[in-house]
């Protein structure tokens, strides 16, 4: 399902659907941006560090954690290679449709 969507004026909110066929498995997965890449890392740490945190509770603290730091650069170094990657095996996999 969708988001609501409100009527033109009216209280009733109606629900819409998303239109799409189903998703190829063999489809590339997309590249990783450089927070999760950072979280792949230090997810563990995190975990060991906040014992009976939720899901939820750890993502929030590592946003916290990743909003404090000041050099970035070694993730968003892993995130490039990880987008031309995607990059590269899109171009296959397309050329493999035709």
């Amino acid at each position: 399902m969708g988001r609501p969507r409100k009527d033109d004026g009216e209280t009733s909110i109606k629900r819409v659907k998303k239109v799409g066929g189903a998703k190829d498995p063999n489809m590339p997965k997309r590249g990783q941006s450089a927070f999760f890449h950072w979280l792949n890392e230090n997810r563990t740490r995190l975990k060991n560090e906040n014992p009976g945190a939720s899901v939820g509770q750890i993502g929030k603290l590592a946003g916290a954690e990743w909003g404090k730091l000041t050099d970035k650069s070694k993730w968003e170094k892993l995130a490039s290679e990880d987008r031309k990657r995607y990059e590269k095996e899109m171009t296959v996999y397309k050329a493999q449709q035709l």
